[in-house]
């Protein structure tokens, strides 16, 4: 069973790629929705009160906006806070992977996989990316934020154009662009190459 990570910048697309994938019947692990879980378990959110303060905290719940606005305007806690999700992360799809072993490949989607190194521990990748624009407006739309927060968010990511050069697979999400016949032609590479 081969892992591939997918990966693209915010806005790009990668989490509607990951659903057509889920319609080949592979496997799809969604590492940011893992880490939204784990930030809320007892023990991961008492090390994330302890570095941000009990300013993140909403009726006694973190706020993940409050936190957001935090992390990703200061690089150092941006760093602490991932320090403390993704080995949990990292653990629990080492548990879903186990689950899948029959499956010609299985999918790892995460919006960081190069600027956190964990590229290097999958068999391929496939990089989803869209013009800044498009990216901006998409995420203005579904995220209900202002442009300059979104560009706050895209400073944190690497650009595009180093995704796709350290990419085994690059899939367009312009709007004018066809995903599934590109979603489609990788999976049936990765269904051979077993």
């Amino acid at each position: 069973m081969q892992k591939i990570g997918l990966t693209g910048n915010i806005g790009s697309g990668k989490s509607l790629v990951a659903q057509i994938f889920k319609t080949f019947d592979i496997p799809v692990f969604e590492a940011d929705v893992e880490a939204k879980t784990i930030l809320y378990s007892p023990e991961v959110s008492k090390k994330v009160v302890q570095i941000f303060g009990y300013g993140i905290l909403v009726d006694g719940s973190i706020s993940r906006k409050k936190l957001a606005n935090l992390a990703f305007n200061n690089p150092a806690l941006l760093q602490k806070l991932n320090n403390i999700i993704h080995p949990a992360v990292k653990q629990k799809f080492k548990q879903w992977a186990e689950l899948h072993i029959s499956k010609p490949y299985i999918i790892y989607e995460a919006a960081i996989l190069f600027e956190s190194g964990q590229y290097k521990e999958f068999d391929r990748i496939i990089t989803v990316f869209a013009d800044p624009e498009t990216r901006i407006q998409r995420v203005m739309q579904r995220d209900e934020v202002s442009r300059k927060l979104v560009l706050e968010r895209m400073k944190n990511q690497w650009p595009d154009e180093k995704k796709n050069a350290l990419a085994d697979f690059v899939i367009s999400n312009n709007n004018e662009d066809l995903l599934i016949p590109q979603v489609e032609n990788i999976h049936l590479k990765l269904s051979s190459s077993r």
